[in-house]
């Protein structure tokens, strides 16, 4: 293979700008336009609780952006690719070139250049820039623009650590009631606590349990009794477990979250694929560039009646039922029993086979 086959040429810097810039402009136009509706929904929110406008600006839009460009970046790589490569196609810039002697392949190039650039920034968005900037969001958020979190949590029953086990009838301002504690040894009980309630104390980090009763058992099967009014303990709980909303994973990198993951296996919690998948999107997400950009290229390429239009109609249709494939993956992975892993990479998987169809049929 000659590698100077392969030197970034004049006509590879081209293609590389027009893609990279019109995902950027259109990216940014529809940012606007978002957060200018976004404005006139929320303003009497923010009017109503007197927010300034520095906190709407940089606390709230500011951190919104990276969430909005990571949560819609498919789908304007896809249109960025039909767009541009179709008008290349409209002026019959594509037939010159290929024409040249520049193989389709060779033609192919400056866009996965231009795919591996995003995925690099959508990486760095999901890894460094979007936990950081969700928690300011989300904190702006459940102050200025959601309902309160409700904290009350019904018949909770988790393992917090290997072998000790938790049960609460109820959790609502910092207290739990009907409070319970098993500590297991393989599969025998050594110890039990029963108490009516729990109260998190703030300052000691640790729950103060009301009118508890404790049984021990030792290996003979001989039990000991204990009672009391007050007793502090430190247990692998807190009360931030019962407040969180759905989203805030949002907030974690990805070592956080597969450290949260781990937490759950081993607390024995029964909703861990939905975290799962959340995770293998995270790394599925970027790589879908390369797909969405094979697609778009095979697709556009080819001169057709109606003009660029209906090639992103196309466009448009196929990026929705990527979601949609998503979608419906994450259903049967999260109350069915598809693998969490498989369902993540089912969309990609899918139209990867449908980029390989369509790049064989592609003018070469």
């Amino acid at each position: 293979m000659n590698p100077k086959k392969f030197k970034i040429s004049i006509l590879d810097g081209y293609i590389i700008k027009k893609f990279l810039g019109t995902f950027f402009f259109s990216m940014l136009l529809i940012i606007v336009i978002v957060i200018i509706f976004d404005i006139s929904e929320k303003i009497d929110d923010f009017l109503e609780k007197k927010v300034s406008a520095t906190e709407i600006i940089f606390d709230y839009y500011l951190n919104f952006i990276p969430y909005f460009v990571t949560l819609f970046s498919s789908l304007f790589i896809f249109i960025a690719v039909i767009f541009f490569t179709s008008k290349l196609a409209y002026n019959s810039e594509i037939i010159a070139i290929l024409s040249s002697g520049v193989s389709f392949r060779r033609f192919l190039y400056p866009y996965f250049i231009s795919a591996c650039i995003l995925a690099l920034f959508m990486t760095f968005l999901n890894e460094i820039v979007m936990p950081s900037a969700n928690k300011k969001r989300l904190v702006f958020e459940d102050a200025y623009i959601k309902s309160p979190v409700t904290y009350n949590r019904q018949n909770v029953h988790k393992q917090v650590e290997p072998g000790l086990f938790v049960y609460l009838e109820s959790f609502r301002s910092e207290q739990a009631s009907r409070f319970s504690m098993e500590r297991y040894e393989g599969q025998r009980l050594v110890s039990k606590l029963m108490s009516d309630r729990a109260i998190w104390d703030k300052e000691k980090e640790k729950w103060t349990i009301l009118n508890y009763f404790v049984r021990d058992i030792d290996s003979l099967g001989n039990e000991t009794l204990l009672s009391g009014e007050s007793i502090d303990t430190t247990i692998n709980l807190h009360p931030d477990e019962f407040k969180r909303r759905d989203n805030f994973i949002e907030q974690m990198n990805m070592t956080e979250l597969n450290n949260f993951i781990n937490e759950l296996k081993m607390q024995g919690a029964d909703n861990i694929n939905q975290y799962i998948i959340k995770m293998h999107e995270r790394i599925a997400g970027p790589f879908s560039t390369f797909i969405l950009t094979l697609i778009g290229v095979s697709l556009s390429t080819r001169k057709v009646r109606g003009g660029i239009g209906i090639h992103v109609a196309i466009g448009i249709t196929l990026c929705f039922l990527y979601i949609l494939f998503m979608r419906f993956s994450s259903e049967f992975a999260t109350k069915g029993n598809l693998s969490p892993i498989l369902a993540a990479w089912i969309p990609n998987i899918i139209f990867g086979v449908v980029g390989i169809f369509l790049y064989r049929l592609a003018p070469k």
